[in-house]
């Protein structure tokens, strides 16, 4: 009966050590200057799809009311191992493993011995996988990316935001110079 009233407290105790955020998540770090840029023609939509499709993107959706396109694409990574499964030798050498238990009917040891890998999975290939969103509006172009890295497991080991400056750069001008040649600037 004791017992209650002390849980309890112990409860009440720790709900008070809950931490609210100071900010709501943000994009780390934040994206360059150059993924805004204008773009006036009217054709603005589909010369970025060009360009994405032209680069080897695959376009998840599209909202064509919105100006909204999203495309990603994906890539083998021959030789990315997981840098925190083992640091010295990541799949080499032998593996032990096993355990000791004790039980009503007496106790028993138990072992295994894991056989020598190389760095292989269960036949997948780590990947990493490219997200690209664009927004396109009447007078601007916003991009958005970001970068994820999947293990031969397919968990995702590194995920971070790559609207840097070199990619925007990069689409701009090729976005220029696949734009439609029209009477208005650009």
């Amino acid at each position: 009966m004791k017992s209650i009233p002390i849980s309890l407290t112990c409860l009440l105790v720790l709900a008070g050590c809950q931490v609210v955020p100071d900010r709501l998540p943000q994009a780390e770090p934040a994206p360059a200057a150059s993924c805004y840029f204008p773009a006036t023609h009217e054709r603005a939509l589909e010369t970025s799809v060009e360009v994405l499709t032209e680069w080897g993107f695959t376009l998840n959706s599209t909202d064509t009311s919105l100006g909204l396109i999203s495309a990603s694409r994906e890539r083998p990574l021959h030789g990315y191992y997981d840098p925190y499964d083992d640091a010295y030798s990541y799949g080499r050498g032998m593996r032990l493993f096993g355990g000791v238990g004790i039980g009503r009917g007496g106790s028993g040891v138990g072992f295994g011995i894991g056989g020598i890998g190389y760095g292989g999975g269960v036949g997948q290939q780590p990947v990493e996988v490219e997200r690209v969103s664009l927004l396109v509006d009447d007078t601007h172009i916003r991009i958005s990316r970001d970068i994820r890295r999947f293990d031969h497991w397919g968990d995702l080991r590194e995920s971070y935001s790559a609207s840097n400056d070199d990619f925007c750069q990069r689409f701009q001008t090729s976005f220029t110079q696949t734009a439609p040649a029209t009477g208005r600037p650009l």
